[in-house]
């Protein structure tokens, strides 16, 4: 897996998965933001790491009891085991929430080993203590208390579905209160830049419209004055 630019992931800490969106869109990429995904609770940090994926299909009751756990091989357990540090394990649960992709202690061991975050288009179990763990998780919703009866895992680090958006290991998963947004891996750090600087820009229009200014000339900035005002306000700002 190729790993991060340290310096690309301090940048995506500091940028909003709608600033994303839209240097995504000014690229043709019109659909990179999981659907119907949530944190399970906010958190001030975003969450940024590569995609590690696990894929679900629809269990099979006679391929899927409840001894296929005991496999060391099992490929939920192995995802969980697999996951890198400072990756994100993504779960293609078929958009269905109605039994559990995880639960609290695969989600724990995930943040024992340094996983920066997980998110699945299912649900998990055990939702209350996940939120509480010093992790980021994102789901659709809690969900029954085990995956058997619907989900049955079968491949991981492949490339997966989640929330209607095609995800590839190695692409770059970046989550904030608003869901979950997927950038893919070979143009991360050219849109990394391009948010943060979109970013400065937003920050200068929130300050001038709390102050009472016009969005109109302003946001986007037609008007050449406000371009000027822009520069200024970033020298003194530092940024």
């Amino acid at each position: 897996m190729t790993k991060l630019n340290p310096e690309t992931r301090a940048k995506l800490k500091t940028v909003s998965t709608a600033t994303l969106a839209t240097a995504l869109y000014k690229r043709g990429l019109r659909n990179q933001f999981i659907q119907d995904v949530h944190p399970l609770r906010a958190r001030k940090e975003t969450m940024v790491g590569e995609a590690f994926t696990l894929r679900y299909i629809p269990a099979r009751e006679d391929l899927n009891p409840l001894t296929v756990f005991r496999d060391r091989q099992h490929p939920q357990r192995q995802a969980v085991e697999q996951c890198p540090p400072g990756a994100v394990l993504v779960m293609d649960s078929r958009k269905n929430p109605r039994a559990a992709s995880a639960g609290s202690i695969l989600v724990t061991r995930l943040m024992v080993r340094g996983v920066a975050g997980v998110v699945t288009d299912g649900g998990f179990r055990d939702a209350a203590e996940i939120a509480a763990l010093d992790i980021p998780s994102y789901h659709c919703r809690p969900s029954a208390p085990t995956n058997l009866t619907l989900h049955q895992a079968l491949d991981i680090n492949v490339p997966i579905g989640c929330g209607d958006v095609a995800v590839w290991p190695g692409d770059v998963v970046v989550g904030d209160g608003d869901g979950v947004i997927i950038v893919p891996a070979a143009i991360v750090d050219e849109i990394a830049a391009e948010a943060v600087e979109m970013t400065a820009f937003e920050d200068f229009v929130t300050e001038r419209v709390q102050g009472g200014q016009s969005i109109l000339g302003l946001y986007p900035p037609t008007d050449e004055t406000n371009l000027a005002a822009f520069e200024a306000w970033r020298k003194q700002q530092g940024r």
